[in-house]
């Protein structure tokens, strides 16, 4: 007997359907909203169907806001413009087995008034998106939101090269469709945030959600999102008559489209293409979580209707979740590049998803105390969008009395230094600048051209250097001997000789390289440029208070934090004296205070694109510094103004779908000439 069956009378449904509400509710915001689930979709699904169950057997007990009467997610929280749709976006209804979609077809076919055809297409694990086009130009993109009114999310749709900004007709159009990360994507993404010791995302779906919800464009721009355009209601528009027909349609207008899809005439025929499709899912450069099922013939879908959440001519079939029970046998630290020591459980082998998996990434140590996991635990594994082994439930209950639990290690399993939980981070790292296990890519960076920019010294001649003992920390790099250089592989006169000189030469660097070079969390090249203009020499800066680094306009107290943090280590402070010792240049060689008083570009922020003829692109940006701009690289809606030159291209386009003010160079030249310059 299962959990509907057994519940016999109002009273004891009604608690039950009062807690799988609630429960819903949770994970529904922790979802929509966070684009951070803490279960996974077929648990939530199976909730969610019981919650369908219950209030289908006990209807007087439905009330308005329950998630069974609400679309997508609350958007009270976010920070974006609102969007009312002038159609509302619907949800889909699913079924998890063929019997049940069998059951579907059966009552769709008795409300329809004529024999069905039905188009089968790719459930694609993204965000349900929305895009005007009026006479062919994009004019607006929204989210789904809850349904009736969504988040305006143009400037980071532009972003994406995959939807044109101009379809190939100048038809007036709402399409909508689906935002996802490639899968590849998706593991970049997620192994640059654990490098950088920040929270992972769950699958790919939360990671489209999270990069396009983004109030700067730049960051959606490098998350490598796609699309895929699969509605219309607009139908006389592109001149079809059905969802086939309609997907062709807008791939001609130059429109993503996922051309996958199969037509069928008969019910029956759903379990061989849904067969099909899931033998396909592995090899997908994108996420799928199951099939989408519609009533091809649009006037039918329109005699069909919806319900207040659901269409009733589409429905979709979820895949059942593939995984497998194993045993963890050991975590296993690691030390990435900037120092993030992350745990790794170290399993049984199992076959999932056509491949053997052992190991699963644990993330940091929160994620790691969250699943609570003791030596030998027997727990489920799956691919967290069918990509990144992930472990999912542990079995406590089998758990034996003698069980040791994973604890978390206080000391640098490379180097022995003691690693730091960062305020504001949820990873553990090590700090030490001599850390083994770091110097690799702490030495290729140094070596870098926006860093030391020592030519030659790329990632093959380092650990050619660290394999043979020459170099335990950048330090060493100054006192490196022709003889030493000499014996590396491939290494002849001039190459040594060539090396030694861009080594001595990079000692007189400004000291805006070498902080940036020795790699400290958050200090990326502009940064560093900004505070040691601002303390003028790194000596200055080593005393400096976090309040004080935090003043700097732009700064913020997380990266102040880490800089301080940084200048504290023991061994950070011996290499610093090394580094003095041996000549190399603490001093800030730029000019200190080039800013113009009252100046009108004062907090601005502003783009150069397409070619300047009066001007060069550097002495442009250089006056526009000296005079309190902020000069960027890329439009969004915190851009004040873009000064366009000759053949600008998509940043100009985006800039005058945004709204923003744009110059010409010589309007730009003749604002110049009234600051007095």
């Amino acid at each position: 007997m299962d959990e509907i069956e057994a519940i016999l009378d109002e009273a004891t449904a009604q608690k039950r359907i009062a807690e799988l509400r609630s429960q819903i509710k949770q994970w529904g915001q922790e979802y929509y909203e966070n684009d951070a689930p803490t279960v996974e979709d077929f648990t939530y699904d199976a909730a969610y169907a019981t919650l369908v169950s219950l209030e289908e057997r006990f209807p007087q007990l439905i009330t308005k806001d329950s998630p069974t009467q609400q679309v997508g997610s609350s958007i009270q929280k976010s920070a974006l413009p609102k969007v009312e749709h002038p159609l509302p976006m619907l949800s889909l209804g699913d079924v998890f087995s063929m019997e049940q979609l069998t059951e579907w077809a059966q009552r769709t076919e008795k409300n329809a008034t004529a024999t069905l055809a039905y188009n089968l297409e790719l459930k694609i694990d993204g965000l349900a998106i929305a895009l005007d086009y009026q006479d062919g130009k994009l004019v607006q993109a929204s989210t789904r939101g809850n349904g009736i009114i969504g988040e305006d999310v143009t400037a980071n749709i532009l972003t994406i090269d995959a939807i044109p900004t101009e379809l190939t007709e100048p038809v007036t159009i709402e399409v909508r469709g689906e935002v996802y990360m490639p899968k590849a994507a998706f593991a970049n993404l997620n192994k640059q945030r654990e490098a950088a010791g920040l929270a992972t995302f769950a699958n790919p779906r939360n990671a489209a959600a999270g990069s396009l919800r983004q109030l700067d464009a730049s960051v959606t721009k490098a998350r490598q999102l796609s699309a895929f355009i699969y509605y219309t209601d607009q139908a006389d528009v592109l001149g079809v008559s059905t969802q086939s027909e309609a997907l062709t349609r807008f791939a001609a207008l130059g429109l993503p489209v996922n051309l996958t899809n199969q037509v069928v005439t008969d019910a029956a025929q759903f379990a061989a293409v849904i067969d099909d499709f899931s033998q396909q899912r592995e090899t997908l450069p994108y996420g799928i979580d199951g099939v989408v099922i519609k009533v091809n013939a649009l006037a039918q879908q329109n005699t069909l209707g919806n319900t207040v959440k659901v269409p009733r001519w589409a429905i979709a079939y979820k895949f059942p979740p593939e995984e497998a029970i194993t045993q963890v046998l050991d975590v296993e630290w690691t030390v990435g590049r900037t120092g993030v020591v992350t745990p790794t459980a170290i399993m049984t082998p199992v076959q999932l998803a056509g491949t053997t998996v052992s190991r699963a990434s644990l993330h940091n140590p929160d994620y790691l105390a969250a699943k609570d996991l003791y030596e030998n635990d027997y727990v489920d594994l799956h691919k967290a969008g069918d990509i990144i082994p992930e472990i999912g439930q542990v079995y406590a209950e089998r758990r034996t009395a003698t069980a040791r639990k994973f604890m978390v290690p206080t000391h640098c399993p490379s180097c022995g230094a003691e690693l730091v939980h960062v305020d504001g981070e949820v990873a553990l790292r090590c700090l030490n600048p001599a850390c083994p296990a770091q110097l690799l890519e702490q030495l290729t960076h140094f070596a870098s051209r926006n860093a030391m920019n020592i030519d030659g010294l790329g990632p093959q001649i380092v650990s050619q250097l660290l394999n043979k003992g020459l170099v335990k920390d950048v330090a060493d790099l100054y006192q490196l001997t022709y003889d030493e250089l000499i014996m590396l592989d491939k290494f002849a006169e001039t190459a040594t000789n060539n090396l030694l000189a861009a080594i001595a030469t990079s000692k007189a660097n400004s000291a805006e390289r070498l902080l940036f070079g020795l790699g400290i969390r958050g200090v990326g090249a502009k940064v560093a440029k900004q505070v040691i203009s601002s303390f003028g020499d790194l000596p200055t800066l080593m005393q400096a208070t976090t309040t004080e680094i935090a003043a700097i306009d732009g700064i913020g107290l997380i990266i102040a934090e880490a800089i301080t943090q940084f200048f504290a280590n023991p061994q950070v402070k011996h290499l610093m004296a090394q580094l003095n010792d041996l000549g190399l240049n603490m001093q800030y060689l730029g000019a200190t205070k080039p800013m113009v008083a009252d100046s009108a570009f004062s907090g601005q922020k502003v783009v150069l694109t397409g070619k300047l003829t009066t001007l060069t692109r550097e002495g442009a940006k250089e006056w526009l510094e000296a005079h309190g701009a902020d000069v960027v690289g890329s439009v969004s809606k915190k851009t004040s103004l873009v000064i366009a030159g000759a053949d600008a291209g998509s940043k100009l386009t985006k800039a005058e779908t945004l709204g923003i003010e744009v110059w010409s160079e010589e309007r730009f030249i003749s604002a110049m000439n009234e600051q007095g310059e």
